[in-house]
């Protein structure tokens, strides 16, 4: 294939073409970005979650769920993070494709204002912990939180996130072994965790257990998110490695598997705690004291390094892209250190699930066509993060539809249908997002929104063919 390198190398060709021949001496080694991705595994959210299906469906119901979730998530980003780092593309660099450049500008927005949701969620649970050890105003230690957390990430994710993430895993990991055998020694030992039932839930009202567990952890397919700007940053040659270790089975064995398991197993030898993160975070700091508030310190602040990175990183480039703002990274990470704390003013965690609720629905559907589109090209035809903008169409008409609609019937059945709508709304999502973009890039014929540049060759060759005489 012949490339037009004449003037300057910034046709879509050229671009790819040499990005892809440079080698990955300014990627991260594997070490530190697993380092930097494993803060996201100590999120109090995973144990609250498994905790509250247990409770809700039965120990047994929510085992079988989490299994599948594992698979599941493990599949999927196995796929996303080989196609991340094969392209060093994060998830505004692929939006561009499968939505067009201005979609890909929305995206980037929902992905920065669910980072800083959980921001502000997680960042709430320790300030919460803070207060129940020490007391005080809660605006205060509010505002401890966000101060003492900005900095961690001032330096970008390849310097930082895997040092603070790698002194603080053991600690987390200890603590919540170390709750265990407290509890244990303190209430004594129960396998009421394990004989635990639930509440039957009939098909009719979204059941069975299972299928309500598994849909209600397609609420965090954020994660599928995280993974793609995560793994922008490895090396092609640690491929397989960040496949398996990094971002695939094994890191949620341990996000949902153990941590669900802990929290699970705490919910019913603590008396009296609540299977809620304010709660397991109470019960902690009210079991093990000061140690306990330790831990729920590392596990915030471990995962709130992840979540004040994407939400910086996704704001600047919402912010370049719409508004053509152009700020060093540290101001956009203080604007967005500043619109947490703000939002932890509001009493807006008092609605952060329903906001969750709504954009995990619009996250689903990215991921289902994000997914149908890679398996679709069948590793043919990838796009390099390199490539400018300027090469993109503003929408991709077949993308955004897949996007859009799938998440309007999605939202719908939420708001509308109770239990069913919670279990199936986001199944309903993931599966019509996925049918309705196969067919409609099929019949629309675009398969993406970049703009091919013809290369001089290639175009002397097509004026060759119509200036040929026609026989007959």
């Amino acid at each position: 294939m012949n490339f037009n390198l004449t003037g300057s190398n910034d046709t879509v060709e050229a671009t790819d073409l040499l990005a892809r021949e440079g080698d990955d001496d300014d990627q991260m080694k594997r070490a530190p970005l697993t380092m930097a991705f494993y803060g996201v595994v100590s999120a109090m959210f995973f144990v609250y979650i498994g905790a509250a299906m247990a409770l809700a469906y039965g120990t047994a119901n929510a085992a079988i769920g989490i299994g599948l979730t594992i698979l599941t998530y493990g599949a999927i980003n196995m796929l996303l993070s080989k196609y991340a780092i094969n392209n060093r593309t994060t998830v505004a660099q692929f939006s561009r494709t499968i939505l067009g450049k201005s979609g890909a500008s929305i995206a980037a927005l929902i992905f920065a204002l669910v980072a800083i949701y959980y921001a502000v969620f997680e960042g709430s649970i320790v300030a919460y912990a803070f207060q129940t050890a020490f007391g005080g105003p809660t605006w205060l230690w509010y505002l401890i939180v966000v101060v003492y957390s900005t900095p961690l990430i001032m330096g970008g994710a390849r310097r930082f996130l895997d040092k603070i993430n790698g002194i603080l895993m053991p600690l987390y990991w200890g603590g919540f072994i170390a709750a265990i055998i407290w509890a244990i020694a303190q209430y004594g030992y129960s396998d009421a965790w394990l004989a635990h039932t639930g509440t039957e839930v009939p098909f009719a009202l979204g059941g069975p257990g299972w299928l309500a567990t598994y849909a209600g952890y397609m609420g965090v397919w954020i994660m599928m998110m995280f993974t793609m700007d995560f793994a922008a940053l490895g090396k092609r040659k640690d491929t397989a490695y960040h496949q398996n270790v990094t971002f695939g089975p094994l890191f949620y064995l341990l996000a949902f598997g153990l941590n669900g398991f802990f929290g699970v197993i705490l919910t019913f030898l603590i008396p009296g705690m609540e299977a809620s993160e304010t709660g397991i975070a109470a019960g902690l700091v009210q079991l093990m004291g000061l140690f306990g508030l330790l831990v729920v310190f590392a596990s915030q602040t471990r995962i709130n390094t992840a979540n004040y990175y994407l939400g910086a990183a996704n704001l600047r480039i919402f912010g370049e892209k719409v508004f053509r703002i152009s700020l060093p990274n540290v101001v956009w990470v203080i604007i967005s250190s500043v619109i947490i704390y703000l939002l932890m003013l509001l009493p807006i965690v008092q609605y952060i699930l329903l906001a969750l609720a709504w954009q995990g629905v619009l996250v689903t559907a990215w991921v289902a066509i994000a997914v149908t589109h890679i398996l679709m090209n069948r590793g043919r035809n990838q796009e390099h993060a390199a490539i400018d903008d300027a090469h993109y169409r503003r929408f991709n008409t077949a993308g955004m539809i897949a996007w859009f609609v799938p998440t309007v019937i999605g939202i719908a059945m939420i708001q509308l249908l109770g239990g069913v709508g919670a279990t199936w709304g986001p199944i309903v999502t993931a599966v019509l997002a996925s049918a309705l973009y196969a067919v409609l890039r099929r019949t629309m014929k675009t398969d993406t929104a970049l703009i091919r540049t013809v290369s001089a060759d290639e175009a002397a060759a097509g004026r060759d063919r119509h200036s040929a005489p026609t026989v007959g």
